[in-house]
């Protein structure tokens, strides 16, 4: 009989170990087919064959360097020299660099390596190590190219303008205006711009400027000058750059302590075990749902078009969407509070006001100090984002440099500051909860 019985007890518990494995194997077949359709749906494949790495090469270069503009008007055949193109970065009027060289109506341009460039007269030339001359000249309203056929896939012609890109640089000839770009490293006119006095010279000649040198202007010091040169910097705006910097950190503690502060009333009344009245509970709660389950960048979109721009709507965004966030946080800690220390509270004839200040906040604190500074963190690089679409901190900086196309190096400068500010940002939030919450 036991026998018999043995294979109809082992029969569920066999099934189960059955129905356990093909589970096990289930779920991994499902993830992967649905990564197979994400494959297919993304058009991975055709995205890949999109892909222009060569651009991806030029942007990062981009970041790290810069280009002189050495252009001509082929109408009053003015030569300007100009940092970035930019009318800030814009050599005096017959000043240009040493590798740039005018004589009459006669312009040479060394690009280095063999690489020369001519503006004359009758048009422009480009003189190639390696390949020859390429030498454009207009005719008859459109421009004649002469060059070693068959021209190479870095040079673009067509009957109304001429691109010849190269290692050294690039050229472009259109019937108004000859321009060619020479590339170098680094952040050009990051301290002073061309109109300090202090532009040009070396890390050492500054130095000294600044202990013992002669006055270069002789109504303030050097090293007073040197602050307000790198200060008032129209290049690289550093003044402008450290206001939107600090407007972005005030809209996020703002947003996220006057959330703090309004969330805090509202979480006693969410609590089960401070409110007995269970549909204001779960009208306050659906409430916070709402807010919360709305992203902060719509409600940024919707208080830019009822408030207009400006830091103060992209703060009041953030306070909406952190309501939400810390009013269910903080009911939670409070229906998980210790009832025995508010008991004993109670025990001296405390009213409601004074069980809630003396046996509930020393309990909820450490945990909603410790959201407080986790989302202060957090909304400091949320405020980046909003910033750029309300108008204000250093988001619109961002977003402004990158619409230009051309201001690559900016757009790395803005992101290493929010970095900067992000790591900061984690420092403090660290520093004051271990005073805070460990009172270390």
């Amino acid at each position: 009989m036991t026998a018999s019985l043995a294979p109809t007890a082992a029969a569920p518990i066999l099934a189960r170990m059955h129905r356990r494995r093909l589970i096990a194997l289930s779920v991994p077949a499902v993830i992967l087919a649905y990564l197979v359709y994400i494959f297919f749906s993304f058009d991975i494949p055709g995205l890949a064959q999109r892909a222009r790495m060569d651009n991806a090469v030029i942007l990062m270069s981009d970041f790290v360097s810069h280009k002189v503009h050495v252009s001509r008007d082929n109408r009053s055949g003015a030569v300007v020299t100009a940092i970035e193109g930019e009318a800030k970065g814009t050599y005096p009027a017959g000043v240009h660099p040493d590798w740039v060289t005018v004589q009459g109506d006669s312009t040479t341009i060394n690009l280095g390596d063999g690489h020369v460039v001519t503006y004359d007269p009758a048009g422009a030339r480009y003189d190639i190590p390696g390949y020859g001359l390429v030498d454009i000249r207009p005719e008859g309203g459109r421009l004649a190219l002469t060059a070693p056929e068959p021209l190479p896939d870095w040079i673009n012609a067509s009957g109304n303008r001429v691109t010849v890109t190269t290692d050294a640089g690039r050229f472009t000839y259109t019937r108004s205006r000859v321009e060619t770009f020479r590339y170098f490293y680094g952040w050009e006119l990051f301290f002073f711009d061309l109109n300090s006095p202090f532009h040009g010279r070396g890390f050492f000649e500054l130095a000294g400027l600044a202990l013992w040198g002669d006055r270069v202007d002789p109504e303030r010091a050097n090293i007073v000058g040197m602050a307000q040169d790198f200060w008032n910097n129209e290049m690289w705006r550093h003044r402008d750059v450290a206001w939107s910097i600090f407007e972005t950190m005030l809209m996020a503690f703002l947003g996220t302590f006057g959330a703090a502060i309004v969330s805090l009333p509202l979480a006693f009344i969410a609590a089960r075990n401070f409110n007995v009245l269970a549909p204001i509970r779960f009208g306050l709660r659906r409430v916070f749902d709402f807010v919360r389950g709305v992203d902060s960048l719509i409600w940024t979109i919707i208080l830019a078009r009822a408030f207009g721009p400006g830091p103060m709507t992209g703060a009041l965004a953030i306070l909406i969407t952190d309501i939400g966030s810390f009013g269910k946080t903080f009911s939670e800690a409070l229906e998980n509070i210790d009832e025995k220390q508010v008991e004993g509270i109670r025990s001296t004839g405390a009213n409601a006001l004074q069980r809630a200040r003396f046996g509930v906040i020393p309990q909820v604190m450490p945990v909603l100090l410790s959201q407080v500074l986790y989302y202060f963190e957090s909304n400091t690089r949320s405020a980046t984002v909003v910033g750029a679409i309300v108008g204000g901190g250093i988001g619109l900086m961002l977003t402004q440099a990158i619409q230009t196309q051309k201001d690559w190096e900016e757009v790395a400068y803005y992101m290493v500051l929010i970095i900067l500010m992000v790591m900061a940002m984690d420092s403090l939030s660290g520093w004051l909860r271990r005073k805070l919450i460990k009172g270390e």
